[in-house]
């Protein structure tokens, strides 16, 4: 028996995936009141149903749900050891519906199928798509999601795969929104939520700009990618990068640009699904996010008091009045940091 015997996970490279492969994620995790409170003293988040437990049994939802990005974080987290510990970054998301309010007390576990590979042409890294499910203690789908993720190969002289790229929908479609059991905003208390404006006053094209900054730390992103159980190197360690810096986890940028988008999106309540989302560029400590929204499309769904508007959000490196998404060349405007394309359940 050697003294350098293997019990270490060094994680999956790129040539240990191959498509139609099912990996089931370790570990379940619970959700806690203690989750709500890290989430609301990381990011400046102000949404009242989240917030309250009597303004969201006004509205039908009891018990008491967190926001829907604390269980995406925690969802996606449970993924990451299994397929982007090796990540050179993540790319995008699609295809991602949120079915049923997550509320404490609730045990989370994800799976995972490989739906494509794809190696890049210079021979050491490769992109994975994997499609995600995250269950309920009862087995009752909560999230479900697409991402692609480009990753690391062990080894440049292992053969490239067949090239397998799935076909992934553009936008969820309106019909296709899951809204939570209960929900009714008929009676809706504008005044408590913190902003007047309703279904009705927004139009599609209409930017807003959110106007507030949020300067990024070290110490907070890595503090919440801890939080999610998010392992990936590139967010910890200054040697997981050749130019040493610690790259902020996406997910945090998404996560702070909701909470920036209370100032003029105040009653867009609940995220009812991600159609696609892209990180443009790396953000690092230091860098200051700030947010704007488009109005890409707006919906009537089957509940009471409910509509859904389809929205941009769009994260940039310092603030850009002009809301330029991209330049002349159709390339990202210089300082995007993510372009992502959601719908919002808002009260009509």
């Amino acid at each position: 028996m050697t003294a350098h015997a293997a019990k270490t996970d060094p994680g999956r490279f790129f040539e240990d995936f191959a498509v139609g492969q099912v990996i089931d994620h370790a570990t379940p995790r619970t959700v806690t009141e203690g989750d709500r409170a890290l989430y609301g003293a990381i990011y400046p988040t102000r949404f009242a149903i989240a917030s309250s437990a009597e303004f969201a049994a006004s509205v039908g939802l009891v018990p008491h749900p967190v926001e829907e990005l604390v269980g995406f974080h925690v969802a996606f987290g449970k993924t990451v050891p299994d397929v982007s510990l090796n990540a050179v970054a993540n790319l995008g998301y699609a295809e991602c519906r949120f079915h049923a309010p997550v509320v404490p007390g609730d045990t989370l576990r994800t799976r995972s199928e490989v739906i494509g590979l794809k190696q890049n042409s210079n021979g050491r890294t490769g992109v994975v798509w994997v499609r995600s499910t995250a269950t309920n203690q009862r087995g009752e789908v909560v999230i479900d999601w697409a991402r692609w993720v480009m990753v690391h190969k062990r080894s440049a002289d292992a053969p490239a795969p067949e090239t397998v790229v799935p076909a992934l929908a553009d936008v969820v479609r309106p019909e296709d929104l899951v809204v939570p059991a209960g929900l009714d905003l008929t009676s809706y208390d504008v005044a408590a939520a913190g902003g007047p404006h309703l279904f009705d006053d927004y139009e599609v094209g209409e930017r807003i700009d959110h106007v507030d900054g949020v300067s990024l730390t070290d110490a907070e992103h890595m503090m919440a990618t801890r939080l999610w159980q998010n392992t990936a190197k590139v967010h910890f360690s200054t040697d997981a990068r050749p130019d040493g810096r610690r790259l902020v986890y996406g997910g945090h940028v998404i996560s702070l640009a909701r909470a920036l988008s209370f100032n003029g999106l105040a009653n867009a309540q609940l995220v009812a699904a991600i159609n696609a989302g892209a990180h443009v560029a790396p953000a690092f400590a230091g860098d200051t996010v700030y947010a704007w929204s488009e109005v890409l499309d707006k919906a009537t769904v089957d509940a009471p008091g409910v509509g859904a508007l389809r929205l941009r959000l769009v994260a940039t490196r310092g603030r850009d009045e002009s809301m330029t998404l991209r330049g002349e060349d159709g390339r990202h405007a210089d300082g995007v940091l993510l372009d992502l394309d959601h719908w919002v359940f808002i009260p009509r």
